[in-house]
């Protein structure tokens, strides 16, 4: 009996404890991002003032120091960033970078893949809810997917949606999958509360669920083939 309760015990604190350790977890690799991104500006800085004040350099100059005042910098930066691109001069200065990225033939790729990316996740496309239930992987499966643009097939004219399919609990990776529109299953959820049930791995759900979406434009289960 007593080992039970050691077991219980510990299995309860483990689950107590989990929450905690992927929030510290998910926030520390933030942090840790965005202190690599100010990392330059704080040598740099550090570097001019040892010619000035060397030993308030020197005092500086330790690892939680650094990272404290990287951090600092990257989110002054940001902030700059985003003043600028709000004001005219910016948008124009930051259209002038367009461009010279759009010169560059494998940067292009995939610097205008991410801003349409990020912009996607801003606004709701036309004619379609932007997070959609998906039956994926197998048939009678559902799963969470956010709709990135729509199209047109040539032969059929039938609607295809472009279905971007997160992982759990890492949304960053997923698949992306080309769905009749027909077959998608809206939903009146928010960008947030579905990243909240994917990165909660489903602990984050809602009460309801909408009615699955019968699709009609399903292609026909192959008939077996004649015995010879």
């Amino acid at each position: 009996m007593r080992r039970f309760h050691v077991q219980r015990y510990l299995i309860t604190g483990l689950l107590t404890i989990i929450p905690l350790w992927v929030t510290v977890a998910i926030f520390g690799f933030v942090l840790r991002l965005l202190a690599e991104l100010g990392n330059p500006v704080v040598e740099g800085a550090l570097g001019g003032l040892r010619r000035f004040a060397p030993d308030l350099a020197g005092s500086l100059n330790h690892g939680w120091t650094n990272t404290v005042l990287a951090l600092i910098a990257t989110l002054l930066l940001l902030y700059c960033v985003g003043w600028l691109a709000s004001r005219v001069l910016g948008r124009r200065l930051l259209a002038g970078f367009d461009a010279v990225m759009d010169r560059i033939p494998m940067v292009r790729t995939i610097y205008d893949g991410t801003k349409k990316l990020t912009a996607m996740m801003q606004k709701k496309p036309s004619g379609t809810q932007r997070v959609v239930l998906v039956e994926f992987p197998h048939p009678g499966m559902r799963a969470i997917g956010f709709v990135t643009s729509t199209m047109r097939e040539q032969e059929s004219g039938r609607e295809m949606a472009a279905v971007f399919v997160p992982t759990t609990p890492n949304p960053t990776g997923g698949y992306l999958e080309i769905v009749p529109l027909d077959c998608l299953t809206p939903t009146d959820w928010t960008v947030d509360q579905a990243m909240a049930f994917i990165i909660s791995g489903g602990a984050a759900a809602p009460d309801n669920l909408p009615p699955t979406v019968p699709c009609s434009n399903r292609m026909p289960a192959a008939s077996p083939a004649p015995p010879a």
